[in-house]
């Protein structure tokens, strides 16, 4: 089956975003299928304000509409709400063709934390976004329950649950350190959103690490000297820093998953969290992290958790599954009909 992804997020930037896009592409190419990604670097793109990590398509809609004519995919997703996925959603109810989408990320409580702008709009946009979609795809119970919450159908609203390399994050060699000990470590895109500065202010033992960049990279640093900011690592170079770390911070109250979180178990570090969308999820009723509205406590209490634990809970998630989830909620194309008189057998698209 030939599938195509639309999606403004795209590499060079890092995030869960493009690392599920990543992962779920290498997955269905080894389950067969091809896969058509259109992303911002096929288009002149303009840094986004506040956040020039993410680049912003600029008048997108006819290479769009040629990309997508030109691959006639079998089925078709659009992962983000930005001008690519716009763009997307524009082709394809012009031309009659059902998409899927995904919901990855908490935009509506991220632009109230940056500007202000109330809920009630940013979810109103994302109703009318994604309300042609056949299926919008979200990654835990939690969120499928908010955005129900906000008006979207609870028929419209799927699962599609997140994976981790357990080749790559694994039990291994320690990112060579001398910090003092207990090491906890916070991993992600350092921002207001990401709530890196709950962490930083926590009074804790031993150090603290950060890894990742982000609009708040070069503050915190200033304010927080103490801590070690390691800035964005490749993903050998994670894992180690996974494995020399004895607690995984997650202070994030926004996060719709948290793939972190599965990367740093993989290792058998420990997380400590809030009881929140994410976490709640990724960690259920195991014992392989604590979750407490005191993030000292939980860090505290996850000092005392075998990493043998947290290994054994990460084991129970794989891209595969994940994958295999995604191409059960694709919607496919039906094959455009043949010129008159010139009719073939009925055959099927491949799927």
């Amino acid at each position: 089956m030939k599938i195509m992804i639309v999606t403004d997020a795209w590499e060079p930037q890092v995030n869960g975003v493009v690392r599920t896009l990543t992962q779920t592409r290498l997955e269905l190419s080894r389950m067969g299928h091809q896969v058509h990604l259109l992303t911002p670097l096929e288009f002149r793109t303009i840094p986004c304000p506040t956040y020039p990590e993410i680049r912003l398509s600029l008048f997108p809609k006819r290479g769009v509409a040629a990309r997508i004519e030109s691959v006639a995919p079998d089925a078709l997703h659009i992962a983000t709400e930005g001008p690519l996925g716009m763009a997307a959603r524009a082709y394809a109810l012009r031309h009659g063709l059902p998409f899927t989408t995904a919901y990855h990320t908490r935009f509506p409580e991220y632009i109230r934390a940056r500007i202000g702008l109330p809920l009630s709009w940013t979810y109103r946009f994302l109703r009318w976004f994604h309300g042609p979609a056949v299926a919008v795809m979200v990654p835990t119970r939690l969120v499928k329950q908010d955005l129900e919450a906000f008006g979207f159908p609870a028929a419209q609203v799927v699962l599609w649950s997140r994976g981790v390399d357990l080749d790559l994050f694994k039990p291994g060699p320690l990112l060579p350190h001398e910090e003092k000990p207990p090491v906890f470590l916070c991993v992600g895109r350092v921002s207001i959103e990401k709530n890196v500065e709950a962490f930083l202010k926590l009074d804790l033992p031993g150090t603290k690490w950060v890894a990742g960049t982000g609009p708040l990279l070069d503050d915190l640093k200033k304010r927080y000297p103490a801590a070690r900011f390691t800035g964005v690592l490749d993903q050998p170079t994670l894992a180690s820093l996974y494995n020399a770390a004895d607690v995984f911070v997650f202070p994030s109250r926004t996060d719709t998953f948290g793939l972190v979180l599965l990367e740093a178990m993989a290792c058998g570090c420990p997380v400590a969290a809030y009881p929140v969308t994410g976490p709640i999820d990724v960690l259920g009723g195991s014992d392989a992290g604590v979750m407490d509205e005191n993030l000292r406590q939980a860090c505290l209490s996850a000092l005392n958790i075998p990493r043998e634990r947290a290994r054994a809970h990460a084991e129970k998630f794989s891209w595969r599954a994940s994958t295999q989830t995604f191409l059960s909620h694709l919607k496919p194309i039906p094959a455009a009909p043949e010129p008159s008189g010139t009719a073939g057998p009925d055959i099927p698209r491949a799927w």
